[in-house]
């Protein structure tokens, strides 16, 4: 289904009806509204306003309209600052974060969680029966504007008493904190502070404790507000919208407080935003790269335990990223059924409307601010007429479950913490390392999974692991459960829980499943690269590589040019120690999934993706040159040669990749 964001505060009240009749006809089903109204909702100190909301509530359902009401936590209005200016995040520098725009609070303060209870619990009370509300998002994009980390009284408070639980007693904080370097040793928990702001780096163990506790905080904070909503609105789903390329809180731990995961996808603003090269923002800055969406649509649809939604999809030009290109025709609708296709519930457009005023009012919407409809709007309409035939032609209400995908991609926020803390080299960019082990496996034309460490991986045929670095009992059991070929990456294995060396060395615990050792590694600059060559795998080091010392009858099947081994093979397990270049990370993947794994893959052309959902067999086009769907399918939308930014959808009648 299709949905869409709407501010009726933002627009005249007569508008409304009209708004919500225009976008059942462009086959919209679902609005969230209400996440950033909250001073409107109070707009002083104990006085509450429902009127304005009550009629927009009223009218959106009475168009038959289902509608996700938010809670207004992620702008307090400037009276309440006012009032508690504690709950004011403080930043690295030690100066306090002021009010002007969003998100000014932090996750730590008493006041701030006595009010966001208060708030959550009346708006409950209110519309938690409402016929037209059939789900709640709870506040807005935990994080954004960097605001997971905040360094005030109350959060330094807060982390001493996350400390004591965790350690018990300040000696066995000391001994696994290593703090008898440089003289770190605590008396107790009260001489802790928060781990910035020291004449250099601060131990890698408290920093990366900093983000935990920092991270359980976002993840109760959560927790407090969806527990009231269920109480309060029995029948209704909670979901919050997550960020693209956001790893400043463990997902899987905050995703745990939800029914349903729901994301931001704003394909062209992440493209500016994360280190990709130059070259490839260049060549594909007015479609993205054809896996940023999808890389996120199989994260989410993880986190959501499999329901999951595109909270607000971009419609057009966004206002925040570097720079901000207009999508080529036909984007909106490819970004949108590829949403679908990876198992979206509901794509959800932000915005209905383009505001004329404010921070956000270069940022596209569905229409623009005369009320015209915008080009993104145009294809949206476009996409709310295919839905409804294809649905009409397969005999359902609901696209097939896409089920199981054949590769599960293990991805652990803890060891991103750790390689961003401790990176050993400029270069080393974990989520970077992720986002291209998985563009690898979609170039073959295969379906991922993107699971957490420890999670059950009965039925995949393959398992790649990019960069486990500490690897705890639960994921060991995993993978030695499996009977799926295991692929490692570099420096998996190579800390403890700790965020010490093993003292086996790396690997660590993975030395059961595969008997080798890593002597040494080194970060290698821009333009420095070491050759691998092999049978089946070859290509170039390029960033990070590792001497690795084989054992046990573990072999080598690619070697760097002085002979030492590269990637190292036991069995059904295979590590790589290096960061691979692009032809080496392809033939290293066709081996693995293809070879090993027994995987039908295809040699995609560079801008074509495929995505199969049940029966159903999706492609997509991001590139500017036709592509002929091999064995000629008969369509159930789109073009065969499928063109430029355009997508199709056909059942499959046995065809696979090859």
């Amino acid at each position: 289904m299709l949905g869409v964001c709407y501010y009726p505060e933002h627009w005249p009240e007569a508008w409304w009806a009209e708004d919500a009749r225009a976008m059942r006809r462009m086959g919209i089903t679902h609005v969230r509204i209400g996440e950033f109204a909250w001073s409107r909702i109070e707009p002083e100190p104990d006085h509450l306003d429902w009127g304005w909301l009550d009629r927009a509530l009223d009218v959106l359902g009475h168009a038959g309209l289902r509608v996700v009401l938010g809670t207004p936590t992620a702008t307090p209005p400037r009276w309440l600052v006012l009032r508690h200016p504690g709950i004011l995040p403080v930043g690295a520098d030690g100066r306090v974060r002021g009010f002007g725009s969003r998100r000014h609070t932090s996750f730590s303060s008493p006041d701030w969680w006595r009010e966001s209870r208060r708030i959550v619990e009346t708006l409950a009370d209110r519309y938690g029966e409402h016929p037209a509300i059939v789900g709640w998002q709870v506040d807005n994009e935990f994080g954004c504007h960097d605001t997971v980390l905040s360094y005030g009284p109350h959060d330094v408070a807060a982390f001493r008493t996350w400390l004591r639980a965790r350690y018990g007693d300040v000696a066995t904080l000391n001994a696994r904190w290593g703090s008898v370097f440089w003289s770190m040793e605590a008396g107790s928990f009260d001489e802790i502070d928060a781990p910035v702001g020291a004449v250099t780096e601060t131990t890698p163990i408290a920093r990366l404790d900093y983000r935990r506790f920092s991270s359980d905080q976002v993840a109760a904070y959560g927790a407090m507000q969806a527990a009231i909503l269920r109480a309060r609105s029995p029948g209704r789903f909670v979901t919050h919208n997550f960020m693209g390329f956001f790893t400043e809180f463990d997902h899987w731990t905050v995703g745990r407080e939800y029914d349903v995961a729901s994301w931001d996808s704003y394909p062209l603003g992440f493209l500016e935003r994360f280190p990709f090269d130059e070259a490839e923002r260049a060549g594909w800055a007015e479609t993205s790269l054809p896996d940023i969406a999808s890389f996120h649509h199989d994260l989410y649809r993880g986190v959501g335990r499999g329901r999951w939604w595109v909270m607000e999809q971009q419609p057009g030009p966004v206002n925040w990223a570097r720079h901000n290109p207009v999508p080529k025709p036909g984007m909106v609708r490819l970004w949108s059924w590829e949403a679908l296709a990876h198992g979206a519930e509901v794509v959800s457009y932000f915005r209905w409307r383009q505001a004329p005023f404010a921070q956000e009012q270069m940022h596209a919407g569905l229409h623009r601010p005369d009320r015209s409809l915008s080009a993104g709007g145009q294809e949206a309409g476009i996409v709310g007429r295919e839905l409804h035939d294809l649905l009409m032609s397969l005999g359902t209400e609901a696209l097939p479950d896409g089920g199981r995908s054949p590769v599960a991609l293990v991805l652990d926020y803890e060891s991103l913490w750790m390689a961003d803390i401790q990176p050993q080299g400029a270069g080393f960019d974990a989520l970077l390392l992720h986002y291209r082990w998985y563009e690898a496996v979609r170039r073959l034309g295969l379906d991922v999974d993107i699971l957490p460490p420890g999670a059950p991986l009965d039925g995949y045929a393959a398992v790649l692991v990019p960069s486990l670095m500490a690897i705890a009992p639960d994921a060991m059991r995993a993978f030695a459960d499996t009977k799926a070929v295991l692929l490692f990456g570099p420096r998996s294995g190579s800390k403890t829980g700790d965020f010490a060396i093993p003292g086996t060395l790396p690997p660590g615990p993975l030395q059961s499943l595969l008997p080798f050792r890593v002597t040494q590694v080194a970060s290698l600059r821009d333009g420095l690269r070491h050759q691998v060559v092999g049978e089946a795998v070859q290509g170039q080091a390029e960033r990070w590589r590792e001497w690795l010392e084989p054992r046990d009858g573990a072999a080598s099947i690619a070697r760097h040019a002085d002979g030492s081994p590269a990637v190292i093979r036991h069995g059904r397990v295979l590590y790589c120690g290096a960061w691979a270049d692009g032809p080496l990370l392809s033939s290293l993947m066709r081996h693995a999934l293809h070879d090993l794994a027994g995987l039908p893959v295809a040699a995609l052309p560079p801008g074509i993706r495929l995505r199969r959902r049940g029966s159903l067999c999706f492609a997509f086009n991001y590139g500017d040159q036709p592509w002929s769907i091999p064995g000629s399918p008969t369509l159930l939308f789109g073009n065969d040669p499928l063109g430029a930014q355009d997508a199709a959808c056909w059942q499959e009648a046995g065809w696979r990749p090859s």
